[in-house]
């Protein structure tokens, strides 16, 4: 039996009769009709756990919305609004709200409970119209699942044969104290319901307070994908064996004052780094942690400490990329060789850069031997050893760098876009850039393939710190050809040590000046095999600086930028909290948001992310499952299916 006939027959085991078949091909014909889902786009989440949260939770407004349309002629604006802050964060508000009762009133509570009930069971319903049975049944709480489908198909013909059941089930819900879990578990069947897939465009780590939250709400969610950012594949790096980017990981906790994700949750032993730090180096202004609104202020002595530790990784990482830079000629990365061009002097060294001399100040060049930069010392060696051993064995840390690894990609080509973090790296005249390695020009779709088939060879063996592979993931945080950097070269040396600004400049790649041409957009959709009529890119990683008129709808629609910034650290460049965007059946809408306020006081005072919309594309026609990567998939099924029918008695 060969290997066609062989799949054939195990799939004839599998369904096990001709009838099962003939109802599955119709089951599939069917849901390929049904309206495409609810896509979420979302980028540059930095660590704000909070603001992310919030958008889960609302859905970028949709879930405002479905509750408007819903109820909108039905109740009450102050219940509308009710309603929404409930399904937002069920288990604090509905905590709130039944605070108002006292013992007196509760045959009125236990009326509120029931009314609320029957609006959350409409709102499910509501939501759920495009959706199979089948479907809907996985998006609700297994807890609940049985009283929810009875609730949700209950009769509406008029009769009261089952009245009274569907009253005992209630009844017995509130009398077993349960009526607060199965309301919350309404409202997070609704929020699963309005989005159907999130789409998570690069940068979940670095500068805000909490990534790991994150991480573990991602691990959770019901449909995700990842496109890997440029501040992600540094810690994907860490576990993966580079020390270098260990000591970026390490260099940029430090630098906005959150160490304690690494040692606090992930269990990352610092204690050497610590002790290391504060025998070697001194207070420096240059290296004070930068502190976000809202964030509480460290002790003097934490100060110290967190600045004594950000020189030392500093120093280590710019010794560790001058050796990365000589033994990788083909990354073309002489000119970051500074260490070698420092002119060290009594008590003031100077660096000569494009032929100009500059004064270096704050300097903290202890370590750094005159006649070999780039050498470790042994104290140093010892400390990385330590360090990397450390983030190689903590469960928690490599629990979610695996689900990076499964859930993510450099790029993504889903339903017609293409989801790419920073770039595609052009030349000025709009052709693909090139990398050269080991004789071998890349550019274009296959540079992108050949940086991650680097990137999940060195994953899959931690073991080799100093490699091809391993250094790969490096170039990528700071690479001229790397997508997910976009510039020319990283400053970081010049912006901690000079204090001409002129020198601090990052160039960026030609794509954030063509980006706007439609032409080069087309190009990039034919790289990757898509249609330049409805085809679209969703790029991340540079804030629109929405303040100055920046628009970040580009091309004339084909491309959308959606880092409108998360992060605490951009807002006020950038004027807003970020961009997301909406993909439904009927198009695409854009939603630019307005700083968080906070999880207390979205739920006392039922405050929002204050959204506003504009429609990037209105779709021809109303867009089905079988015109999505889904749908092709079960195109194929059910061609198979035929195939088994049509030779039933063969197999």
């Amino acid at each position: 039996m060969n290997k066609t006939d062989q799949y054939y027959h195990l799939l004839k085991e599998k369904y096990g009769s001709k009838d099962a078949v003939i109802t599955e091909i119709i089951n599939l014909e069917a849901i390929m009709n049904l309206p495409k889902g609810t896509e979420h786009f979302l980028s540059d989440v930095h660590g704000e756990y909070e603001a992310f949260q919030h958008v889960l939770r609302n859905g970028s407004g949709n879930v405002r919305r479905k509750i408007q349309d819903c109820f909108g002629d039905r109740l009450s604006h102050a219940a509308v609004e009710e309603l929404i802050s409930i399904v937002y964060y069920p288990e604090e508000v509905l905590a709130e709200k039944e605070a108002i009762f006292t013992d007196k009133d509760k045959d009125a509570l236990r009326d509120w409970h029931i009314q609320l009930i029957g609006r959350m069971i409409d709102l499910i319903s509501f939501t759920s119209t495009k959706y199979t049975r089948s479907k809907v049944r996985k998006a609700l709480d297994p807890r609940f699942a049985y009283i929810t489908e009875e609730l949700l198909y209950r009769d509406h013909y008029g009769l009261d044969d089952k009245e009274d059941y569907y009253q005992s089930i209630i009844n017995t819900v509130i009398q077993l104290g349960k009526v607060d879990e199965l309301i919350a578990s309404f409202a997070y069947t609704v929020q699963r319901l309005v989005v159907d897939h999130l789409h998570l465009v690069g940068d979940i780590y670095d500068r805000g307070p909490a990534p790991e939250k994150i991480m573990d709400t991602l691990m959770h969610h019901h449909s995700v994908d990842i496109q890997w950012g440029n501040h992600d594949v540094t810690w994907i790096g860490a576990v993966a064996g580079s020390p270098l980017c260990m000591l970026n990981v390490i260099r940029i906790c430090a630098r906005y004052g959150h160490l304690d994700i690494l040692e606090d949750y992930y269990g990352i032993n610092l204690r050497p780094l610590f002790t290391f730090s504060e025998q070697t180096y001194e207070d420096n202004p240059a290296f004070y942690p930068k502190k976000d609104p809202g964030q509480p202020e460290l002790s003097p002595a934490e100060k110290l400490q967190v600045t004594q530790i950000h020189q030392a990784v500093s120093i280590m990482q710019f010794k560790l990329e001058s050796q990365l830079i000589k033994r990788n000629p083909d990354f073309k990365m002489e000119n970051r060789l500074l260490l070698d061009k420092i002119r060290f002097g009594e008590g003031k060294e100077t660096i000569e850069l494009n032929g100009k001399n500059y004064n270096l100040t704050h300097t903290c060049f202890q370590t750094i031997d005159r006649d070999h930069p780039d050498r470790l010392t042994d104290d140093e060696t010892e400390v990385i050893t330590r360090l990397l051993r450390s983030f190689q064995t903590s469960p928690e840390l490599k629990k979610h760098i695996d689900f990076l690894m499964e859930k993510g990609s450099l790029y993504l080509v889903y339903n017609g876009n293409l989801l790419l973090h920073g770039c595609m790296p052009l030349n000025p005249d709009g052709s693909f850039k090139t990398l050269t390695i080991n004789g071998i020009p890349r550019s274009g779709k296959q540079l992108l393939d050949f940086f991650e088939k680097n990137l999940r060879e060195s994953y899959r063996h931690p073991e080799n710190h100093v490699d091809l592979s391993t250094d790969m993931i490096w170039y990528l945080w700071t690479g001229e050809c790397s997508s997910l950097f976009g510039k020319e070269e990283m400053t970081t040396f010049e912006r901690y040590f000079i204090e001409d600004k002129a020198t601090h400049h990052e160039a960026k790649n030609a794509y954030y000046r063509l980006r706007d041409d439609a032409a080069v957009c087309d190009r990039i959709l034919t790289e990757f095999g898509l249609s330049t009529k409805d085809g679209h890119i969703v790029n991340g990683h540079t804030p629109v600086k929405e303040k100055n008129g920046e628009d970040p709808i580009k091309a004339g629609g084909k491309l959308i930028v959606i880092d409108g910034g998360f992060s605490k650290a951009y807002q006020p460049t950038t004027g807003i909290a970020g961009y997301t965007l909406l993909y439904n059946s009927y198009g695409m809408e854009l939603a630019s948001h307005q700083p968080f306020c906070g999880r207390k006081k979205a739920i006392e005072n039922g405050t929002d992310i204050i959204s506003t919309k504009r429609v990037v594309e209105i779709a021809d026609h109303r867009k089905k499952v079988r015109e999505t990567n889904i749908g092709r998939k079960l195109a194929e099924n059910k061609q198979e299916l035929l195939e088994l029918l049509k030779n039933y008695d063969r197999y």
